[in-house]
């Protein structure tokens, strides 16, 4: 079992490595996807057909991030502090995820995605922990695109996981203290084996992180892009892209 298998965070390993992405494309992409409950109320709808939309156009990015090249896209779809929003709102949400596990399953494959959920699942049920299950085994073959949901996730939840079971195998013998640096606490992440962000984006026009992929995003650029998620589709991940591209990445060195 992975480092990174906790009692809050089950993934499935990581997929063998990506070739190069095309020039001007980031390797790996997060999306905290925003906008669904704003999108409903200003025509008028149910907040729960605003996270349907929001669920196509999930769809439409995957889609969009295969064809520009993207190995790997991580996308915030429910998070740690979601749990507090109203009990039908959770209950729409979580019947959502259920129906796109078991009808979206045989297009990834058929596509090649790889699908892997972060967070802490068990939160949703045994029935919903098995169906996650089935849907990473059915996929574990994609080798196009590595697609992360991130599910009752927290990066702060997240980071304190990785040093509870750290400080569990110090206490065991099993570790020694002296041995962690940051490249052996990645791999109590959730996100072990996945290489870090290069490009965060944010939509709905918010600019803030919202708890999501803490540790991994030190070095990541950010967009933000002023519409709501379920418009988002293909042109707009490319004008993301086109702004990253545009960028000089120096990791804490000076331009020479």
């Amino acid at each position: 079992m992975s480092a990174a298998a906790t009692a809050t965070t089950k993934v499935a390993p990581a997929a063998a490595p990506q070739p190069a992405p095309r020039p001007g494309v980031p390797r790996h992409v997060g999306i905290i996807m925003d906008g669904n409950g704003r999108w409903a109320t200003a025509r008028g709808l149910p907040r729960a057909l605003g996270h349907k939309a929001g669920a196509e156009a999930a769809r439409r990015v995957v889609e969009a991030a295969g064809d520009a090249g993207i190995g790997w896209l991580t996308l915030f779809a429910f998070s740690s502090e979601n749990w507090q929003r109203p009990a039908e709102e959770v209950r729409d949400l979580t019947a959502l995820m259920r129906h796109y596990l078991a009808t979206e399953v045989a297009r990834l494959v058929k596509e090649g995605v790889r699908l892997r959920i972060i967070g802490d699942r068990d939160r949703f049920g045994p029935e919903t922990v098995r169906a996650i299950a089935r849907a990473e085994q059915a996929t574990a073959g994609g080798t196009r695109l590595n697609l992360t949901v991130a599910l009752s996730y927290g990066g702060r939840a997240e980071i304190a996981a990785a040093a509870r079971e750290i400080a569990r195998r110090a206490a065991a013998g099993t570790l020694d203290p002296e041995s962690v640096d940051e490249h052996c606490f990645s791999g109590f992440l959730g996100t072990a084996g996945m290489p870090d962000p290069d490009l965060i984006i944010r939509t709905s026009g918010e600019k803030r992180i919202s708890n999501f992929l803490l540790w991994q995003a030190a070095y990541a650029e950010f967009v933000f892009q002023d519409v709501l998620w379920p418009d988002y589709g293909a042109p707009h991940l490319q004008s993301a892209i086109a702004d990253f591209a545009g960028r000089e990445r120096r990791y804490g060195a000076r331009a020479a």
